[in-house]
């Protein structure tokens, strides 16, 4: 029998590596896991948590001015970037202690180190070191694509937001999905002049297009500025720092923040996987099977170095189910239908299921429910923004299969109405809900 150091070696601490890694310890293996930044990885380090604050801190812009509406007399504010980003930081230091703890509290070795396999059982560390393992997970996550323009050097990413000196009085957004949306109506309430730059001409492709462009309306009524079909040519810098972004064609965009959203891929470079025969499919990503088990048999991985869902919920249910299937004597694998997602965009959107266009596409007919409305606080802050939640429905069995929505609380109205279209409920099992009134969420058993 072959004595290994560990039974797992884990390499990087973000969502899915650490729930396989506290699992697997859980189940009775020996587990060390290798991280060369910061515990907590891309949602909890650089993503979906640091962004979200920044976005409960840029909700205020608006609160502020509707709180006179509703008869408070706040004076004029002004905003502090560098407070906001600081507090936001010590949170992310807040976390990271907790995710570290949970590691060590389950007798998992840390090991703040670069990790790169060697071997179908081996790791080799930045120090040094060798380890050996019965089974190796690749966790690494994705890390942002950067275009291949001249003076691409000035632009920064999503990753360096969270760090910026101060806030930018003209920002320029390259991109059109979640993350150059979410960072838009961002910096737009921290009264920067925002342009966001897209090469093709849609936004957020993958969500239902009602929705889109319900936000695009939204967006330009808000101040938000767009250049669609713009292919950059360069990026220059002056002498007093601001930059110019000059395109094959239209008007240079001159800004002084350049941040890149133009997609994210699998940060497997120089890991090492050839040394082991682990496959990466045509998207650069690591092929693996429904256990997460790639063509090295020794060899696992899980979030977004594979591709499937690119989601941190995704990601932890997949680290789990592999620790359950390889340790825990329970092999089970990760349901990837009717995953909810969201954009924190200002507004929200969220959505559930098929979109409109690959319901008739999967069905043929279907029938579709709109509710397009005001919300109420909207309407007594003075605010013609207006709500637009969508039900999709299979016209032969009268089951949902889609639900989409923009507005406030989106999101958090979702979460719970996905757990309907999962359990595959019908058009008149919500229609025989009775309404929570007066409420938002009451518009999706009103939907006509």
């Amino acid at each position: 029998m072959v004595d290994y150091d560990f039974d797992l070696f884990v390499i990087g601490a973000g969502s899915g590596g650490v729930r396989a890694a506290r699992v697997a310890s859980a189940h009775g293996a020996k587990v060390a896991v290798a991280e060369e930044y910061r515990v907590g990885g891309t949602c909890v380090i650089r993503g979906c948590v640091p962004k979200k604050l920044l976005i409960y801190g840029a909700h205020f812009a608006e609160d502020l001015k509707d709180a006179r509406r509703f008869g408070w007399n706040v004076p004029d504010c002004d905003f502090e970037w560098k407070a906001l980003r600081d507090n936001v930081l010590a949170d992310v230091d807040r976390l990271e202690g907790l995710y570290t703890n949970t590691l060590s509290s389950h007798d998992v070795e840390v090991i703040p180190e670069r990790a790169v396999i060697t071997g179908p059982h081996a790791v080799k560390l930045a120090s040094g070191r060798e380890v050996t393992a019965k089974y190796i997970l690749v966790a690494t996550g994705a890390w942002p694509v950067i275009p291949e323009i001249d003076g691409a050097e000035h632009g920064v990413t999503s990753n360096e937001l969270f760090l910026l000196d101060e806030c930018p009085k003209r920002i320029a957004i390259v991109g059109g999905g979640y993350i150059a949306n979410e960072f838009a109506g961002i910096f737009h309430q921290f009264d920067s002049h925002v342009t966001i730059i897209n090469r093709g001409g849609d936004l957020l492709r993958g969500y239902d297009a009602q929705i889109r462009d319900r936000l695009l309306q939204i967006s330009v009524t808000k101040g938000i500025n767009f250049r669609f079909h713009a292919k950059m040519r360069k990026i220059e810098k002056d002498k007093d720092g601001t930059l110019c972004v000059r395109f094959e064609e239209g008007e240079p965009v001159a800004c002084d923040l350049v941040v890149f959203a133009t997609g994210r891929k699998p940060h497997i470079d120089d890991l090492g996987l050839e040394s082991a025969g682990v496959e990466i499919n045509d998207k650069g990503a690591i092929k693996v099977d429904d256990y997460s088990k790639t063509s090295c048999p020794s060899i696992y991985a899980v979030g977004d170095v594979t591709d499937r869902l690119q989601l941190t919920p995704v990601a932890i249910r997949e680290g789990h189910a592999f620790a359950d299937t390889v340790f825990g004597d329970n092999p089970r694998t990760v349901d990837y239908g009717c995953v909810p997602s969201a954009v924190f965009s200002h507004p929200p959107l969220a959505g559930v299921g098929l979109t409109e266009r690959e319901a008739k596409e999967k069905y043929g007919t279907i029938k579709i429910y709109t509710s397009d409305f005001r919300p109420m606080k909207n309407v007594l802050a003075g605010r013609d923004e207006r709500a637009l939640y969508k039900m999709v429905v299979d016209a032969t069995t009268n089951r949902v299969v889609g639900l989409h929505m923009i507005g406030p609380d989106a999101p958090e109205i979702l979460q719970a109405a996905a757990v309907a279209v999962k359990a595959g409920l019908t058009k008149q099992e919500f229609d025989d809900t009775v309404a929570l009134h007066p409420s938002m969420a009451e518009e999706l058993v009103l939907l006509k």
